[in-house]
């Protein structure tokens, strides 16, 4: 009787320690990071999953530049071959990922600016669709990932704070990695309308 009082009593006393110690708050916004990481991918997937509707679109107009289009299925297929392990957010996994994704932003606006010089593209309502489409998802990936880097900002000040620190360090829980502004985004684009 005394050994299964004793046993209940260290079963319970392991559980309030590791709710008390802040354990299972750090499991629970770990998993919020998952979740938001989830929600950065999904954008990032409506995007890539609207290029080739939108490369077939273009490819119908008459002597189209075939590199722009080539640079645009490329950097499609090397955006969409990085993945990260959702437990293994590192500062380092999020900037190859986010190259990447820059380098196929950069080919769609190349892609987009190259349709000026067709009238007919301007005008056909399925190219109009799938760039408004575009556009939508642009704003989508940037509400992911501001909604992304608050959750790891939780998730990263939860477990550096003491005693958490002292928890999420024999727990394994590290600090996750943020999407950060592109390098030189800081700086003003400079205008000259020439002289």
């Amino acid at each position: 009787m005394f050994k299964k009082l004793f046993q209940i009593t260290a079963l319970l006393s392991v559980m309030l320690f590791f709710n008390s110690c802040g354990y299972n708050r750090m499991v629970a916004l770990d998993e919020e990071v998952k979740s938001g990481w989830a929600q950065v991918e999904n954008a990032y997937q409506r995007r890539a999953d609207l290029i080739p509707n939108l490369v077939n679109t273009v490819k119908g107009a008459a002597n189209f530049e075939q590199e722009t289009l080539t640079k645009v299925i490329e950097a499609r297929s090397k955006a969409t071959g990085i993945t990260i392990d959702p437990s293994k957010i590192t500062p380092d996994a999020i900037q190859k990922f986010q190259e990447a994704q820059n380098e196929l932003s950069g080919a769609l606006s190349r892609l987009l600016v190259s349709v000026e010089k067709y009238p007919e593209l301007k005008a056909n309502q399925n190219f109009l669709d799938l760039q408004s489409q575009l556009e939508g998802t642009e704003n989508r990936i940037s509400v992911a990932r501001k909604d992304f880097n608050e959750t790891v900002k939780t998730y990263n000040t939860y477990i550096r704070k003491f005693p958490n620190n002292l928890i999420s360090g024999m727990f394994g829980f590290e600090q996750k990695g943020y999407f950060e502004a592109d390098k030189g985004s800081e700086k003003a684009p400079t205008v000259d309308f020439g002289k």
